[in-house]
């Protein structure tokens, strides 16, 4: 097990899977994340304009770098159909050694290189 401050997880809900897909192919062919995980069928409650509502959606699940970072939260909310979309950044404190080198391997080592 390896401490880690660099890695991060991202939620982003997509309202259908084509969508999560498009998403989730941009971010990896910019090598902003190692990987997304699609989850389908998440239903949603939430108040939208004082109004209580529910949707389905697709949660996905993205394996980042605090380096790219800015770089993805750009590239997601602008190719995202939602006016308010979901980007939550969570930290990761510890992971397999050979997972997270493999993980930082994935991803651009910053923005722009």
């Amino acid at each position: 097990m390896k401490q880690t401050k660099t890695f991060k997880i991202v939620l982003v809900t997509a309202p259908d899977m084509k969508m999560a897909r498009r998403l989730a192919q941009a971010a990896l062919k910019a090598k902003f994340i190692a990987c997304a995980n699609l989850v389908p069928k998440v239903e949603s409650h939430y108040w939208w304009h004082g109004k209580l509502e529910r949707g389905n959606e697709v949660l996905m699940i993205l394996k980042a770098t605090r380096h790219t970072l800015p770089a993805l939260e750009e590239l997601l909310l602008k190719l995202h159909p939602y006016d308010t979309a979901e980007f939550i950044v969570l930290p990761l404190s510890h992971g397999s050694a050979r997972y997270l080198a493999w993980w930082g391997q994935s991803c651009r080592t910053s923005p722009r290189s």
